[in-house]
């Protein structure tokens, strides 16, 4: 009896052990912030290759930085697999991007920051660049439930957004990928 005691008494004490061992090391991993969690949602449902079609409207870019056909390595990782990527320039283009929020006609969570809508594809736009706090409809089709829907304008970058080919760093094929801006990008 006085071992089954002692043994029982043991069990309890490792599993005690194992237990505050768990919840210790759970504590001192750092938080995810919001910001992150949302960067990972933002871009799951991403069509990250396209057709290639531009908007009509969009003017290609006179002696931009990285022109069509050159390489530069991608240095914003707004998309899992992309920061540190190989680019090959499709297109170059000069407008004005924006980082939007938005509830996604298709249902689910409002997704926030997202990184790039051009002015192009907005629906019968004002002048660019429209103010931050400017609601306004996109036909951009980045995301599911991103076409038709009601856009919050966060930020706007007048800049070049480039077309790019490339293979993420998790070993996807894009092609045509909208859009990224030429502060993303890097001389290879």
């Amino acid at each position: 009896m006085k071992f089954n005691k002692r043994w029982s008494v043991g069990l309890l004490s490792v599993v005690a052990l194992i237990s505050l061992s768990a919840c210790t090391e759970e504590q001192t991993k750092p938080a995810s912030t919001s910001n992150e969690a949302a960067e990972k949602m933002d871009h799951s449902t991403m069509n990250h290759s396209s057709s290639g079609e531009v908007p009509v409207t969009l003017k290609k870019a006179e002696n931009p930085k990285f022109p069509v056909g050159s390489t530069a390595i991608i240095t914003d990782g707004h998309m899992e697999g992309m920061k540190g990527a190989e680019a090959t320039i499709v297109g170059a283009y000069n407008t004005t991007a924006y980082v939007i929020s938005y509830e996604p006609t298709s249902g689910g969570k409002r997704i926030e920051k997202h990184k790039w809508v051009i002015h192009e594809e907005l629906i019968d736009p004002q002048e660019a660049p429209l103010a931050p706090g400017t609601e306004i409809k996109t036909d951009a089709a980045h995301m599911e439930g991103m076409e038709n829907a009601t856009v919050l304008i966060d930020e706007a970058v007048q800049t070049t957004v480039y077309m790019v080919d490339y293979t993420s760093t998790n070993g996807e094929a894009v092609t045509n990928h909208k859009w990224v801006t030429e502060e993303e990008l890097s001389p290879k």
